[in-house]
C-alpha cells in the first residue's frame, strides 16, 4: 500500500511537521493521553478533531466523575482536562487526519492542513452512536435525547422515558433506567428481541417496563425539551402519538476506525484490538477508549485508559532511544 500524504486534495504540497507523540481525538481518553504525554515532556501534538471533547461533551451535565460533587458540564470538564494538558506543554490542533500511514517509522499522518511525522501514535478516536435520522433528533439532543442512560439517567426520575431499539444494550439500559424513571417504553421495529433470553426476560417481569412492537420512530417533537414521539407503524402504516419526557437510542455504535483498515487488527464490528497495555499489532501505535471499547463508554475508564496509553507510548519512546 502506498501513500502519498503530502499532497492534499487540492494538489497543494502540504507543510510537514515531526513530533514524537500524535494524539487523534479530543475525547476523554485523548485529553488524558495528552495530560500523561505532556508532563512525560514528550510535547505531544493532539488532533482534536471539530467536535471537541468528544461524545462526553455533549452531556449537558456529568455527575458521576470524582470530583465534581455537584456535577460538572461534559465541554466544561473537556475544556478543564485541556487547560491543565496545555500547562504541560500539550498542542491542540482543531483539525482532523484524514489519512494515515503506519507502514513505517516514523508514523505518516495527513489532516486538511498539515503532514505530521510522528515518532508514536495514539489513537482515541472513539465510536459514534447510530443515529435515528429523524425530525427533532439533532435539535434535541442533549434536551431529553440521549445515547447514554448511566450519564442521564438520573435526570429522569419519575419521568416517562422511551427506549429505542431491541438487543442487549437497549434492555440492559432501559433497565438501568428503571431506577430512576417512571416507566421505560421499548420501542423496537420487530415483533420480536434480539437480546439475550435472561435480559428478555428481566426486562418483560419487570413491571415499569412496557414495550410497543412493530414501530419505528418517525419524529422527536418539543420545543425546549422533549414532549412526544411520533411513530409509526412499520406493518400497518399508522402514525400515533406518544407523550414522553426522553428518549434513549441504542440501535449500536460505529467505531471511528476507517482510518485504520488494513493497517490495524480490528473485530468484526470495526473496534482496534490492542492489548492489555494498549499496544496494538503495529509497535509504536497504541489505542484507547471507545475507539476499543464497546463495553463501558464512561468518561472516567476513558479517561483511565487514556493514561495508559501515554505512560506505554512513553516506554515505547524511551525503549527507541536505548537501542
Amino acid at each position: 500500500m502506498e501513500f502519498n500524504l503530502n499532497i492534499s486534495s487540492e494538489g497543494k504540497k502540504l507543510d510537514q511537521e515531526h513530533t514524537e507523540l500524535l494524539i487523534l481525538g479530543s475525547g476523554p481518553a485523548g485529553l488524558s493521553a495528552a495530560l500523561y504525554a505532556a508532563r512525560a515532556e514528550l510535547n505531544p501534538i493532539v488532533l482534536g478533531g471539530m467536535e471537541f471533547g468528544g461524545q462526553a461533551a455533549l452531556t449537558h451535565t456529568i455527575e458521576n466523575y470524582p470530583g465534581f460533587p455537584e456535577g460538572v458540564g461534559g465541554s466544561e470538564l473537556a475544556e478543564l482536562f485541556k487547560k491543565q494538558a496545555e500547562r504541560f506543554g500539550a498542542r491542540f490542533e482543531f483539525d482532523v487526519a484524514t489519512e494515515a500511514d503506519l507502514s513505517q517509522r516514523p508514523f505518516r499522518v495527513k489532516s486538511y492542513g498539515k503532514e505530521y511525522l510522528a515518532d508514536s501514535l495514539i489513537i482515541t478516536t472513539g465510536a459514534s452512536p447510530n443515529h435515528l435520522n429523524v425530525p427533532g433528533e439533532k435539535e434535541l439532543t442533549g434536551r431529553g435525547v440521549s445515547y447514554c442512560a448511566t450519564c442521564d439517567g438520573w435526570f429522569f426520575k419519575e419521568k416517562d422515558v422511551a427506549v429505542i431499539g431491541g438487543g442487549d444494550s437497549a434492555l440492559e439500559e432501559g433497565l438501568f433506567l428503571t431506577r430512576f424513571a417512571r416507566s421505560v417504553t421499548i420501542i423496537h421495529r420487530r415483533d420480536e428481541l434480539r437480546a439475550g433470553a435472561i435480559l428478555q426476560e428481566r426486562a418483560k417481569n419487570n413491571e415499569k417496563v412496557h414495550f410497543i412492537w412493530d414501530t419505528v420512530v418517525k419524529e422527536i417533537n418539543g420545543k425546549e425539551k422533549v414532549d412526544h414521539l411520533t411513530l409509526i407503524n412499520v406493518k400497518t402504516g399508522e402514525d400515533s402519538t406518544l407523550p414522553i419526557d426522553g428518549v434513549f437510542i441504542f440501535i449500536g455504535h460505529t467505531p471511528n476506525s476507517s482510518l485504520f483498515k488494513g493497517q490495524l487488527e480490528l473485530d468484526d464490528k470495526g473496534y482496534i484490538k490492542p492489548d492489555l497495555m494498549m499496544r496494538t499489532s503495529v509497535s509504536g501505535v497504541f489505542a484507547a477508549g471507545e475507539i476499543n471499547d464497546p463495553n463501558y463508554r464512561q468518561v472516567i475508564t476513558s479517561a483511565g485508559m487514556g493514561a495508559a496509553a501515554a505512560i506505554q507510548a512513553t516506554r515505547f519512546l524511551e525503549d527507541q532511544e536505548k537501542a
